[in-house]
């Protein structure tokens, strides 16, 4: 989908839908221990990242990436960064459990105006995801 306005944000694209901001699939990008590598966590729209939570899993501090280098390591701007479509090999995608509450959700697709909807497995499968994470809080199970 594509709008005339602008998904660029959970809340923006959450009205843009006319869904819930929980709904949202955000892709948020972490410099990964590669040099042009990073690690996607792709998270529901009302959750955070715990630091504590994503070290235990990953073995190092998340460092969310610069937009400049957004851009150039995984291919998609901030605020259509997408799970998919991506070329640079060193970018690895995992998919947090604060979606499995949804049976579809919507990210971005590259764009800051547009969205897809799919099931969270269609979602794990067309991203390549490399497994289920619990690296993110305050979200609440429905």
């Amino acid at each position: 989908m594509e709008f005339d306005v602008s998904s660029a944000t959970v809340e923006l694209a959450a009205q843009a839908l006319g869904t819930d901001a929980a709904r949202i699939a955000k892709t948020l990008s972490f410099q990964s221990e590669e040099d042009d590598g990073a690690i996607l966590v792709v998270a529901a729209g009302d959750a955070r990242i715990d630091n504590k939570k994503f070290k235990e899993q990953f073995g190092f501090k998340a460092k969310m990436l610069a937009p400049e280098d957004v851009l150039r390591i995984v291919g998609h701007a901030v605020g259509g960064v997408c799970p998919f479509a991506i070329e640079n090999p060193e970018v690895v995608v995992y998919t947090d459990v604060s979606l499995r509450r949804f049976d579809y959700v919507y990210p971005a697709c590259g764009s800051s105006n547009s969205a897809i909807r799919l099931s969270c497995e269609e979602l794990f499968e067309i991203a390549d995801s490399q497994g289920w994470v619990d690296v993110c809080k305050d979200w609440e199970e429905d």
